[in-house]
């Protein structure tokens, strides 16, 4: 199958929520909870997950979702319902033929609900499954730093599709990362790409805009001939990720560059068009395991671009095990030639912790 329907139904779904979110960004109250977890949750991500799923019901109706939010708190809170809906009612995209393919605006506060609530799939290895991430780093979203709206297809545990909306990213795919690039962002003129790649095709890049399709430009991993100059990405939060370790493989592949720590999927599509070089994510304890949300996307993004992406032992990501990457551990991923290597020391350092 081309998926040509299913890409540009995401693209467009993932373009009209990342409106949605540039919205809440610029406002100092972002109508914040935190979840059981304790992890943040804002009224931008409660938007766009309802703004993503009625795309994606409208146009294949007998999908399933996997997103991380559901509104058992925005039918008890009627303040923070009526603010979202708000924000979903006034935000659409310019072109009123992309609207249309995305069957147009919610009908009203309770669809919006009902939208949220539809993301309850149990994920799985059988069937067509998209995999939502909302708003992917919403403590970055939060700080003013690098975020992402991430949309994937699984179809039989394979990922088929992937998309990511980086609003905080510059345009231009020749824009290295630097150290302080998770920080202090903005998505002011120049800024905002959105990456998005299907299984076989290859993976693109285009400019992240609220009126049209901006120019679709082929990506692909840098080559890195000379580890020492190699840029080295990681999640900025520790609790996220082993800094440690990461640490330590870093010095033993002889990386002399400060490493770039930034939130989100956003880290994914910077390697995959050579922004950056490697990505690591180190698990923090013997028990953690992802979501599949957090890197569905990102993965065949990075793998279409020409990299490789595994866990900590040298596994593909199994999509296909439910809503978490169960029988994985960690995430590494570089380009193809030199991911063997940077496996190999990712796990030395491993072993010698036990």
């Amino acid at each position: 199958m081309s998926y040509q329907k299913e890409q540009e139904v995401a693209e467009l779904a993932v373009q009209r929520a990342a409106i949605l979110t540039k919205k809440v960004f610029h406002e100092k109250a972002k109508g914040t909870l935190s979840k059981n977890d304790s992890s943040p949750v804002t009224i931008g991500d409660f938007g766009a997950q309802a703004l993503i799923i009625a795309a994606i019901k409208s146009n294949f109706p007998n999908d399933e979702v996997v997103g991380e939010e559901e509104a058992s708190s925005l039918r008890e809170d009627t303040n923070l319902r009526d603010q979202i809906w708000e924000l979903v009612k006034g935000t659409s995209l310019s072109d009123s033929k992309a609207e249309d393919i995305l069957g147009g605006p919610i009908a009203s506060m309770y669809a919006m609900l009902d939208a949220i609530d539809a993301g309850n799939s149990a994920g799985g290895a059988k069937g067509r499954i998209w995999a939502l991430d909302p708003i992917d780093g919403t403590k970055g979203f939060l700080r003013g730093g690098q975020y992402a709206v991430c949309l994937a297809l699984m179809v039989d545990g394979d990922v088929k599709v992937g998309v990511l909306g980086c609003p905080n990213l510059p345009v231009d795919d020749s824009v290295a990362l630097t150290a302080d690039s998770g920080v202090d962002q903005t998505d002011e003129e120049g800024k905002g790409v959105l990456f998005s790649a299907v299984f076989g095709q290859g993976a693109t890049s285009r400019p992240l805009t609220s009126v049209g399709m901006g120019e679709r430009k082929a990506i692909q991993m840098k080559s890195v001939s000379d580890l020492s100059q190699a840029t080295f990405c990681e999640s900025l939060e520790a609790g996220h990720s082993s800094h440690s370790d990461q640490s330590a493989i870093a010095s033993k592949l002889g990386v002399t560059k400060p490493s770039v720590r930034m939130d989100s999927q956003a880290k994914y599509g910077s390697i995959a068009r050579g922004a950056g070089d490697i990505y690591l994510r180190l698990p923090t304890s013997a028990t953690y395991r992802e979501k599949i949300w957090d890197h569905a996307a990102g993965d065949l993004i990075v793998r279409e671009a020409g990299g490789e992406v595994t866990d900590s032992l040298g596994r593909r990501l199994d999509f296909s095990k439910g809503r978490i990457l169960a029988e994985n551990k960690g995430v590494v991923a570089a380009p193809a030639a030199i991911h063997s290597h940077v496996l190999s020391v990712v796990k030395e350092v491993m072993e010698a912790k036990k």
